[in-house]
């Protein structure tokens, strides 16, 4: 492990060989892991240097808010791009020792007054600034999760919500009632998003993931099916390479209408592991959607019928122990599940606001162990690519930079 005063040698400075080019990169990756679970504090005029919502993408939110300070009515970037490629998330917290600065025409990441990286932002997709034949902003439709992926949040309802069953990480609800008015959060057509993903498939993009709040496990499955119909209606694709996000139907059987359907991968994404922590942190799933045990085994099946490598599971890096998680990770990689960890941010407007998350270096320990696992039951990166919302994830970087993919 890189320790933090190492980034006083300037990591972008151009690489003379391979071998420096990799170590140059894993300094990047732990960069980018101190910056996400550290967050970042400006002064908003640093971004009148930036055309956010015009040249730069700006913030769309879709489920969850990922900052620590909320900020209805002022644009901010969604990540930041370090020297060498890799993406680090952009999550504004005031009381963050890392500070964003701009300086004779470039934007750097300042620690305690010293320079660590100069960082730049994604453009925006021409997409961005079109809109749906009922005149709704394509942007808040599917937004660009970067790598040529979409992501769409068709809905920030959540059943468990009215039953006081929520999961007590998700701030889902407060998202929407933050950004509803200002940012489109509310329910996705299936033409809405047949039409968008068209036009951004004619851009370059290659990969879509549907997700959204929970809802009635009838509903759920009656309007994933006619959003992939409308998806190969306008696209003129069979295989969109689409991902379906659900929760664990409680007939197994299903999931077989996902893949017929046309879905490529399936994500059924369990969380925690220990049971324990399932319970406790998922009632909502655990008491109304049978129980942790009924998701595993839904996991197992998807596999089944989507193939090898071809379904996806997130866990919510620390939240439990350890142990308990990489346990999980054993588990489900050795039968074929790509799953890996997003950090835990404790969310506002969660149960769990004003808690606190485990150190970077406690997170970049645990993303080294998870690629790890993944590489070792025979996982490549083409399945994580393709049954991930984001390949920005840590596991992404680090196959990336093991493959030389940056």
């Amino acid at each position: 492990m890189i320790a933090l005063q190492h980034w006083t040698i300037p990591i972008y400075n151009k690489a003379n060989n391979m071998n420096d080019l990799k170590e140059t990169l894993y300094k990047e990756f732990e960069l980018k892991m101190f910056i996400a679970c550290k967050g970042i504090s400006f002064d908003k005029d640093v971004f009148r240097h930036l055309s956010l919502g015009e040249t730069h993408q700006e913030q769309v939110h879709t489920l969850f808010e990922l900052d620590i300070d909320p900020h209805v009515g002022i644009d901010l970037p969604p990540v930041f791009i370090l020297p060498h490629g890799i993406m680090a998330d952009f999550k504004a917290d005031k009381r963050s020792d890392l500070r964003l600065e701009y300086e004779n025409g470039k934007f750097y990441i300042v620690h305690k007054g010293n320079e660590l990286t100069p960082v730049d932002f994604i453009k925006r997709p021409h997409y961005y600034a079109q809109k749906t034949s009922d005149g709704k902003d394509m942007r808040t439709i599917a937004v660009n999760y970067a790598n040529d992926a979409l992501f769409v949040a068709y809905s920030n309802e959540c059943a468990l919500k009215e039953k006081g069953k929520e999961c007590l990480f998700c701030n889902i609800n407060a998202t929407k009632d933050a950004y509803g008015e200002t940012q489109g959060i509310e329910w996705k057509y299936p033409k809405q998003i047949g039409e968008t993903t068209a036009v951004a498939y004619k851009e370059g993009f290659r990969h879509i993931t549907i997700s959204g709040g929970f809802i009635p496990e009838r509903r759920e499955v009656d309007y994933y099916l006619d959003v992939a119909e409308s998806i190969q209606e306008y696209t003129g694709l069979e295989d969109f390479n689409g991902t379906a996000c659900i929760g664990a139907p409680r007939d197994l059987s299903v999931i077989d209408k996902y893949k017929d359907v046309g879905f490529r991968t399936l994500a059924i994404n369990l969380e925690v592991w220990d049971r324990r922590f399932f319970s406790a942190y998922c009632p909502g799933k655990d008491e109304l959607c049978g129980g942790q045990e009924h998701w595993i085994k839904a996991l197992e099946y998807a596999v089944k019928k989507f193939g090898f490598g071809n379904v996806r599971s997130m866990f919510v890096g620390g939240l439990e122990p350890k142990r308990s998680v990489l346990e999980g990770l054993e588990y489900l990689a050795s039968k074929g599940v790509c799953t890996y960890l997003s950090s835990w941010i404790p969310n506002p407007g969660s149960a769990l606001e004003g808690h606190s998350s485990p150190d970077w270096q406690w997170h970049l320990d645990l993303a080294y162990k998870n690629a790890e696992i993944l590489r070792k039951n025979g996982l490549n990166f083409e399945q994580l690519y393709n049954s991930s919302a984001s390949s920005n994830y840590p596991v992404h970087d680090i196959y990336r930079i093991e493959e030389g993919l940056l």
